[in-house]
């Protein structure tokens, strides 16, 4: 392992260089594309919504009957009553 004490990221010479670069192209390209990035916003909030319940939902739904009794919650299963 290494011991020594690593430098926050801005003070390396190379990195903080960059992260303005990167600071000043976002602001002109949001402040030319703005119009056009605005106008798409309500499709990117379906896509959103879309892409969230296809990847979020965690397999849930999906488990068999025959499935171990450790992957069922409480008060399902044999011998449950409702």
């Amino acid at each position: 392992m290494n011991n020594e004490a690593r430098s926050p990221w801005w003070r390396q010479p190379t990195k903080l260089p960059f992260a303005v670069f990167l600071a000043i192209g976002a602001y002109f390209v949001w402040t030319e594309h703005r119009v056009h990035i605005i106008e798409y916003l309500p499709w990117l909030l379906v896509l959103v919504c879309v892409g969230m319940h296809f990847f979020m939902h965690g397999g849930r739904g999906r488990r068999h009957r025959n499935d171990s009794d450790a992957d069922q919650r409480p008060g399902e299963g044999e011998g449950s009553e409702r």
